[in-house]
């Protein structure tokens, strides 16, 4: 379905676009950036939250690494009150993504994954490729979000086109 090339471009462009959206974000107050705008996870802080807390429990699930420290969906949108441990989280766990991306043996794309969803409140088993590719798509739904709240904001994000990114 995907290969480790598809994988680490998909983590580029995930590191690439979260520098955009944090970038464009940091001319924003902290009250402007916490205020509820009636997104799925209501603020552009939330949002970004969410972000960092699904791509942690993702990548506990592939490579092992800590479980994000909140526990649950609802309690992801809290999970770093303070902008600057936000920033300075999603910036290193950008790294986790890459470093992982870049050693990623392709026969481990091919199984299947077991995992128990909080979400869905049962075990479910899904083929690893599949999932790799959902993380890489709720990034990018939910950066979506937050670059409309953002320019609602009057804040300006730069170009978020895969086909544009200097690779």
């Amino acid at each position: 379905m995907i290969t480790p090339a598809y994988v680490r471009t998909m983590a580029a462009y995930n590191r690439w676009q979260n520098e955009n959206l944090y970038g464009a974000a940091e001319v924003l107050s902290d009250e402007v950036r916490k205020a509820q705008r009636g997104a799925f996870f209501g603020s552009i802080h939330g949002t970004l939250n969410h972000l960092v807390w699904g791509d942690q429990i993702w990548m506990s699930r592939f490579a092992g690494t800590p479980r994000p420290k909140a526990a649950g969906i609802p309690n992801s949108l809290n999970m770093y009150e303070s902008w600057e441990d936000l920033k300075r989280e999603r910036a290193a766990f950008d790294e986790v993504i890459i470093g992982w991306a870049e050693k990623l043996d392709p026969t481990w794309l091919e199984g299947d994954l077991t995992w128990f969803s909080g979400a869905a409140q049962r075990e479910v088993t899904k083929p690893k490729g599949l999932l790799v590719a959902h993380m890489f798509n709720h990034q990018t739904h939910h950066r979506g979000q937050v670059h409309c709240m953002l320019t609602q904001c009057g804040a300006k994000p730069g170009a978020t086109d895969l086909p544009f990114r200097q690779i």
